[in-house]
């Protein structure tokens, strides 16, 4: 279909600001964006460089702000604070998810829509309940909206998707956007699973067609998103980018030298963040990912499965970078959780994952294959929730590969075609090598 060009400003920061067209007609108009080379680490976050380098983005403008607890200085200052008291700029507005904007402790009572930030004062409003984009009176009076979240490198993590949702709010109402970029924490090498269908755009766990594995940082997805035209609508917003320095695209959160700050209460550490990738698929169905145990994610089970068959079935696909034990556990609730795990208080038998080579470890594939060999063993026994697993995989495929008796081979391959085009698609958009 073709598409009316369109120019709309953008840029990365430091990068001189250029016309970008739509998405047809992008490959003709725009040359590749220059790559940035990568500075000695340690890291730094585009959030440790608004302030000084970057003030211009906000001096004398009526901000707000998108963010959740991973949004700190390198000092530990929560940036709502930092910009709260910076003199420059006025910040009228924070929008963040379900809890405090400062923590992700569970167990704490959940915010309203609308809520009052205690430390400033101001109105904060929840992305991650009855509305995932910001409302046109809540931002009455913005002109420039900052964001700032540390992703996990998965689609159905939503924050990529209310990525999607304010840049779509901003492009209606002509505020400008500003993403301070974080680390990809488990690299921006790899790429894997079905690309979203396209009836499955526009929603909380899967706004944009990318893959499940996006291989990609937030300012990336943000440029992706405005230069294919990707916002609902076709609507594109003047969007800035403020880069990292330090961070290049094989480097692990752990070489970062940042501090480690659980994106969610269970993901604990780096591992178990990996291993989520893949095992969140099991929120899908009646076995336990591992929630409620000192190796969240990195392990699954249910009182009925077959653990010693299934870990000889999965060692015989020989999958890289993994190997898998046969183990007993029993989940229990946590301080921070906010209700009990899946099968809490059951003993469990349960397939370990254990990591041997995260570089060539492919997360994504392996959930699958974990599901495919609890599903081979126990069709009879597995329970779907099909609104949860839509949500994680935004596409029926994976199920109808499953129950029509397809091997992790076939479903991998079935996804590779999209996931190339994918990759060669978002190259133009990425800001380090």
């Amino acid at each position: 279909m073709f598409v009316t060009p369109v120019l709309v400003l953008f840029s990365v920061v430091g990068l001189p600001a250029r016309p970008v067209a739509p998405a047809v007609a992008t490959a003709r108009l725009t040359a590749p964006s220059p790559l940035m080379a990568p500075v000695v680490a340690p890291v730094a976050v585009g959030a440790d460089r608004l302030l000084t380098e970057y003030a211009h983005l906000i001096r004398g403008k009526s901000l707000a702000l998108v963010a959740n607890h991973s949004a700190r200085l390198a000092d530990g200052t929560h940036l709502a604070d930092a910009l709260h008291r910076y003199p420059g700029a006025t910040l009228k507005v924070l929008f963040g998810m379900e809890y405090d904007i400062r923590s992700n402790d569970y167990s704490a009572t959940r915010d309203g829509e609308v809520a009052t930030d205690r430390a400033t004062g101001l109105p904060k409003y929840n992305l991650y309940g009855e509305h995932h984009r910001p409302t046109p009176e809540s931002l009455t009076g913005v002109e420039v909206i900052v964001f700032d979240i540390q992703e996990v490198g998965a689609r159905f993590y939503e924050h990529i998707n209310i990525l999607g949702f304010v840049m779509e709010a901003a492009a209606e109402r002509g505020i400008a956007v500003v993403v301070l970029d974080r680390p990809n924490p488990i690299t921006g090498a790899r790429m894997e699973g079905f690309v979203t269908d396209r009836a499955a755009r526009f929603r909380f766990g899967s706004y944009a067609p990318v893959p499940v594995v996006h291989g990609l940082t937030m300012g990336e997805l943000a440029r992706l998103y405005n230069g294919e035209r990707m916002l609902r609508g076709g609507g594109a917003v003047t969007l800035d980018v403020v880069p990292m320095t330090g961070w290049s695209r094989g480097m692990w959160y752990d070489e970062t030298g940042l501090a480690w700050r659980k994106p969610s209460p269970n993901l604990l550490t780096l591992s178990s963040l990996l291993a989520y990738v893949g095992t969140c698929l099991f929120e899908a169905v009646n076995v336990s990912e591992g929630r409620g145990t000192d190796h969240p994610f990195e392990q699954v089970g249910a009182p009925w499965l077959d653990h010693e068959r299934a870990v000889t079935m999965l060692r015989a696909l020989a999958l890289p970078g993994v190997t898998f034990e046969a183990v007993h556990f029993t989940p229990v609730q946590q301080p921070y959780h906010g209700r009990p795990p899946e099968l809490a208080g059951e003993p469990l038998r349960g397939i370990r994952l254990h990591v041997t080579d995260r570089d060539v470890f492919e997360p994504y594939a392996t959930g699958v294959a974990l599901l495919w060999v609890v599903h081979t063993l126990h069709a009879d026994r597995l329970v779907w929730n099909d609104a949860a697993l839509d949500r994680l995989t935004a596409t029926p495929r994976l199920k109808e590969m499953l129950q029509a008796g397809r091997t992790p081979r076939e479903i991998v391959a079935a996804w590779s075609s999209e996931v190339a085009a994918f990759r060669a698609l978002s190259a133009r958009y990425l800001m380090y090598r």
